[in-house]
């Protein structure tokens, strides 16, 4: 009888044991979170003072709103999808409220999402009265079979799912407008002394990309990313850039890292940047901040291209990588430490 309650003290002592240690308290895993609101000719000179003050504010506005969700044991997709919600509702960059216009004077908007733990991903591109392309994003991704929608079956899709819907007004603001009046005009006078320039944007280059971009990483490991935009000042033909394609312009596998692009878009679908960074860190087994280098200062210039990339693995690293002059970005690592920059260096 003795050996038999001895034996069972036992037990109840190895099961209260095992159970104490295999349950580690949530607040001892890592967060981080990353953002961008888009590279490009950014330079010092040509942001006053107030100006560069709003856009270090509506950053940090932003990655605090992300930060808190995975304090509070959120989800990278929820700290991604809120985080660009906030970019999105800010005229300052061009996603959601401040986005570029088209040729015909639209507001054409892209958005895609991706989860790094089941490599589930959705994305959006084209449509006009998404008040937030991400939400709709992240719709298509857990609420239907596809990745991407466009134009006016990703709209019906939005009614049909409750995203909220808006008039096309509510994306204008003045200076966007002005932005493509300038475009227009730039390119009527290249057109003038070019008969080749049909096939030639001017305004592509020597420009700013606002395109905004969220990766997290959650309490429980799972990295997600997420990306927004209104395109290019003055596109043509429908045309849609990277950021609504999974491996250009967003890209997530807790196995490696998450990504977020920005910049000029047809060099980061031809390059597949977002996945070529994760390929790297896979199959040649270098870091984070090896890839990032050799995937935005080697092959993407090489290439011509310009723009940048935010981007954390699942140790919480964190690299905020481009070629341009300057680009709006902001992180909080695992240590809790906030960084804000603009330009080249962080000023």
């Amino acid at each position: 009888m003795k050996r038999v309650l001895f034996f069972l003290l036992l037990v109840i002592f190895s099961q209260c044991k095992s159970s104490k240690t295999s349950i580690s308290p949530i607040s001892n895993n890592k967060i981080a979170i990353v953002i961008h609101g888009g590279a490009g000719t950014i330079l010092k000179e040509n942001l006053t003072p107030e100006l560069e003050r709003e856009y270090k504010k509506a950053l940090e506005e932003a990655i605090r709103t992300g930060y808190t969700i995975l304090q509070n044991g959120g989800s990278s997709l929820d700290a991604v999808e809120k985080t660009i919600n906030v970019l999105e509702d800010s005229p300052l960059f061009n996603a959601g409220k401040g986005a570029v216009f088209t040729n015909q004077g639209k507001n054409e908007l892209d958005a895609s999402i991706m989860d790094g733990k089941t490599l589930k991903a959705g994305a959006i591109a084209g449509v006009t009265t998404v008040k937030n392309p991400i939400n709709l994003a992240r719709a298509v991704m857990e609420k239907s079979e596809h990745v991407m929608l466009a134009r006016e079956g990703a709209e019906y899709f939005a009614l049909q799912n409750g995203i909220e819907l808006v008039d096309p007004s509510y994306f204008y603001t003045e200076n966007r407008y002005q932005s493509l009046l300038r475009a227009k005009e730039k390119e009527k006078i290249e057109l003038d002394h070019n008969d080749k320039a049909e096939y030639y944007d001017p305004t592509i280059k020597d420009t700013k990309y606002g395109t905004v971009g969220c990766v997290a990483l959650d309490k429980n490991g799972n990295i997600a990313a997420g990306t927004s935009t209104g395109g290019m000042t003055n596109k043509k033909w429908g045309r849609i850039g990277d950021a609504p394609i999974i491996g250009a312009g967003t890209y997530a596998n807790n196995n490696t890292c998450g990504v977020s692009s920005t910049g000029w878009g047809e060099f980061f679908i031809r390059n597949v940047v977002a996945y070529d960074m994760a390929a790297l860190m896979e199959y040649k087994k270098i870091s984070l901040e090896k890839a990032s280098h050799e995937v935005i200062q080697k092959k993407l210039t090489q290439l011509g291209g310009t723009g940048g990339i935010i981007a954390l693995d699942q140790k919480g690293n964190i690299v905020m990588e481009f070629n341009t002059p300057g680009m709006y970005r902001a992180a909080i690592d695992t240590n809790g430490k906030l960084t804000l920059g603009i330009y080249k260096t962080n000023e």
